[in-house]
């Protein structure tokens, strides 16, 4: 019994795109919509994309939504900057001050901060942090890699 799951164990594949995305429904020759596939992504096997020496990223794409994992190291600061993009940010490990809507906030590992479109907000990581973002829809900016904010 050992021996067939020592078998059947896969090693993780390094995939050269950070983007990962749904199949798009499209009609199909009959009229008919093809169904969009669910994904099941392992984080060890999405590019880790470099931004800056302090901040790291990997996310994946689905239709209408996208989660990121960020690595910030201590000190990184996400210059203040607003998107069209509803945000929602739960910190895994460490902390993040947030400048945000006049207010400063801390949130810690545990805690979520949701960042409604259109509002600017700037941000600090307190300690090495591990955060998970998720927006909708999905950043453009991030997937065509046009965030220079964040490019040092």
């Amino acid at each position: 019994m050992a021996k067939a799951k020592a078998a059947t164990k896969r090693k993780p594949v390094r995939r050269k795109s950070v983007a990962l995305s749904a199949t798009v429904k499209r009609p199909t020759r009959r009229g008919a919509v093809k169904k969009a596939k669910p994904q099941h992504v392992s984080w060890g096997a999405v590019e880790l994309e470099d931004l800056n020496p302090l901040l790291q990223r990997q996310f994946v794409v689905g239709q209408e939504i996208m989660a990121a994992r960020v690595l910030l190291k201590k000190g990184c600061i996400v210059p203040e900057h607003s998107h069209h993009n509803e945000q929602l940010t739960y910190i895994l490990e460490g902390a993040l001050k947030f400048w945000i809507d006049g207010q400063v906030i801390v949130v810690n590992a545990g805690e979520v901060l949701t960042i409604p479109a259109n509002m600017a907000h700037k941000a600090e990581a307190m300690v090495d942090t591990v955060d998970l973002d998720i927006f909708t829809p999905p950043r453009a900016d991030w997937i065509n890699k046009t965030d220079q904010y964040l490019r040092r």
